[in-house]
């Protein structure tokens, strides 16, 4: 039997991230995880999008004795982690079905030869019924599993994945060897869901700092959306950025808008096809467009180093959503923006589709975390501080790099407008939520607005001002205590006890009339424009030459930082970012010597010596023991195969006929389960074709469009078995 032998190399992590990765210091928890790890512990490791969560397994891949698993929920995320692994000198590989038999069982000879230091799995993959890799890795050296996007597994995350449910068998198969779970956004319910179903053996957990400094949060109501946007791009023509929408044909329309407006763009989302999908993506990785228009497809584990912005053109559906997808920008640690237009519309849109049929529980907790994205869109106080509160991290009120904390406000007495919307409350006996009132303010001519409420004296009173700048001032005014929002799933507006005063003239408001935002500028050192320009055009021929993005090569960070420090010698240069071994080899000639060229013509000089390293700041170390609970999906379909009913099992187990539904359809997913036992063949093809149309992110429209004689459980089942074909 193999042992594992952890102290293989005579190298310490610090001297392995200097010499592969071409970094002096650790960031965030990392030196602490990758000691957890290199000890043999189990370890959950929460750390922000472009944080360094790979790093985390990789760098003990290299010092330990035997091979890493990483398993990994997309194709694209793999080959970008594998090519940029083995640019920097280090045997990654990958195994999915892109790849040709005879590829595959060349890496499988190299496998077998232990000439690979990090192989890349789908989860599927391992445990699928039928599949023979499960006894092949038993027969390898294998000496730790990373789990990336471990959020996945829980249906409490934002991003649930029913594949990942079958990594429950790790620990069951693998008992000794070591499982370090990484996610960059997961609540305490779903820290804990990974934990239980994971199976982890009393992991440490680690929960870093969630603040992105170097990016600058925006929230701004929707006028006139699409000249918002032009406007804020017209700052940033050079710039790489992705624009998230919520539906798949915003996302084509809107960047076929942006190309006729001169923006070299291309839409990405789940229901292209598939050569189009890598096309798109491909492209923008090489910097050859500028911008992906897309839905929340997109993004997971991309790894494009030098995305300047990403804008929110719709409403996130949470919290977490929004984090991870904003961290998408700034990867490199240099300023970045992260734009939201927000519309009250999208939030009440949003209502309806995070509700989950048959489960009151977690519909509660959708609808929970879409509040919480409309009270971030709503704040007046530092939206930083609201993030990192929200992560459970304290942080000062004033972060000085959001738009609330970045803006000089201008208010107005605003009392004939607070006592027009009170009015309008307490003429409508406080029974109607925002919408309602701000129609009837409006005067709309809407037949949802009551023929005897359009008789009232203050119908129509606020005609004269922009639907989005009253929900604005309803906003202020319910944070001022002069309105209180009341109830969950309908909520209504209601006067408070100062609502009176105002109402009879003795108490004045104000109201926010300008909020001048100013851009954040960067606290950096000055450097030469024409010779960072250059370098940029080095990295891109080496990069096609080597066939991989321009970041794998160097991020912008590091040609800055040639372009401000102006390194002299492959000493000097060995001290910029992203500089190790391997790279100081195959390139440190070829961008050093612009670099001399530009001094000799300029007159200038190594600035060498003003380089101070960056130093970041400990973190405290959270470690608790979590328990464990068995996979439900497993009981309900040990009693189906038993021959009982949907409807006995669910009985007998106290659970709705929908969630016994789901644990089925997880079993047709892993192919164990034929659909034919679910759906008749008539049915499947047409819940087919309406999937490919509309999608697969919420059951409730699909339910509407197919009709009554069409089950959810049907729907799920139909969801399962195309997925498992993917």
């Amino acid at each position: 039997m193999y042992i594992l032998n952890l102290k293989r190399m005579n190298m310490t992590p610090i001297q392995a991230l200097e010499k592969y990765f071409g970094y002096d210091e650790f960031r965030h928890q990392q030196e602490a995880i990758i000691k957890h790890v290199l000890d043999g512990s189990d370890v959950l490791t929460l750390m922000p999008t472009g944080g360094g969560k790979s790093l985390c397994y990789q760098l003990p891949a290299i010092l330990m004795d035997g091979l890493t698993i990483v398993i990994s929920p997309l194709i694209a995320l793999m080959k970008d982690q594998v090519d940029s692994l083995n640019l920097n000198g280090i045997a990654a590989a990958f195994l999915n079905s892109s790849q040709s038999e005879a590829e595959q069982a060349a890496i499988t000879r190299k496998l077998r030869d232990n000439e690979i230091k990090l192989l890349y799995l789908a989860p599927e993959r391992i445990f699928r019924s039928g599949s023979t890799l499960i006894n092949f890795l038993r027969s390898l050296p294998v000496c730790l599993f990373a789990i990336d996007e471990a959020h996945c597994i829980s249906h409490w995350g934002h991003d649930f994945r029913p594949e990942y449910l079958m990594l429950a068998g790790l620990k069951r198969e693998f008992p000794k060897i070591p499982v370090i779970a990484l996610t960059a956004t997961a609540d305490k319910l779903t820290r804990k869901d990974i934990i239980d179903k994971l199976n982890l053996s009393h992991p440490a957990e680690f929960v870093s700092s969630f603040n992105r400094a170097n990016i600058t949060y925006r929230v701004i109501p929707k006028k006139n959306s699409f000249n918002q946007l032009l406007d804020f791009l017209s700052k940033r023509k050079e710039d790489s950025g992705i624009i998230y929408c919520l539906s798949r044909k915003s996302t084509e329309e809107l960047a076929a808008d942006l190309k006729a407006e001169g923006y070299p763009a291309a839409a990405y989302h789940a229901g292209m096809d598939q050569s189009e999908k890598a096309r798109n993506q491909e492209a923008f990785l090489r910097d050859e467009i500028r911008i992906i228009v897309a839905t929340i497809a997109f993004g997971m584990g991309i790894n494009k180093s030098n995305v300047r912005y990403v804008v929110h053109a719709d409403l996130p559906k949470n919290i977490e959503g929004y984090y991870q997808e904003t961290g998408r920008a700034g990867r490199d640690g240099l300023p970045s923006d992260a734009l939201l237009l927000y519309s009250h519309g999208d939030a009440s849109k949003l209502q309806r589709f995070a509700r989950v049929e048959g489960n009151e529980e977690q519909t509660a907790i959708m609808l929970k975390k879409l509040d919480d994205m409309v009270k971030y869109c709503q704040l007046q106080t530092c939206r930083r501080q609201y993030l990192m509160q929200y992560f459970d991290q304290s942080f000062p009120d004033n972060c000085g790099s959001c738009d609330v904390c970045l803006s000089e406000v201008k208010k107005f007495d605003g009392t004939l407008i607070a006592q027009k919307a009170l009015s309008a409350v307490a003429r409508l006996k406080e029974g109607v939520g925002t919408n309602y009132v701000i129609d009837f303010l409006r005067g709309s001519k809407r037949e949802k607005i009551r023929e005897e409420h359009k008789q009232l004296k203050t119908y129509g009173a606020g005609a004269g001002i922009h639907r989005a700048d009253w929900f604005r001032y309803i906003r202020e005014l319910v944070a001022q205590g002069y309105l209180q929002i009341s109830g969950d799933e309908y909520p209504v507006l209601k006067l408070t006890a100062e609502s009176q005063a105002v109402l009879k003239g003795l108490q004045k408001v104000e109201l926010i009339g300008s909020q001048t935002f100013e851009e954040r500028q960067a606290d950096t050192l000055s450097f030469e424009a024409g010779l960072l320009n250059e370098l940029k055009l080095i990295r891109r021929d080496i990069a096609t030459s080597e066939n991989v993005p321009p970041y794998m090569i160097l991020s912008d960070a590091g040609l800055l930082e040639m372009a401000t420090y102006l390194p002299q010698t492959l000493n000097e240069l060995r001290l910029m970012s992203g500089f190790g071994d391997i790279k100081l080899a195959r390139y440190g000639r070829e961008f050093l010597r612009p670099v001399k060229d530009h001094c000799a013509k300029s007159g200038l000089a190594s600035r060498i010596g003003q380089k101070k390293p960056k130093k970041e700041s400990a973190r405290t170390n959270r470690s608790t023991n979590l328990s464990r609970s068995s996979d439900t999906a497993a009981e309900s379909f040990r009693l189906y195969r038993s021959g009982k009913t949907i409807a006995e099992i669910a009985a007998q187990r106290s659970l709705a006929t929908t969630t016994i539904e789901g644990h089925l359809s997880y079993y047709i997913y892993k192919g164990e389960l034929d659909i034919q036992e679910m759906v008749n063949e008539e049915k499947k093809l047409l819940i087919k074709d309406a999937v490919e149309s509309y999608g697969a992110e919420k059951l409730s429209p699909l339910k509407e469009v197919l009709g009554e004689n069409y089950s959810y459980g049907e729907i799920k089942a139909v969801i399962a078995w195309m997925r498992s074909a993917i």
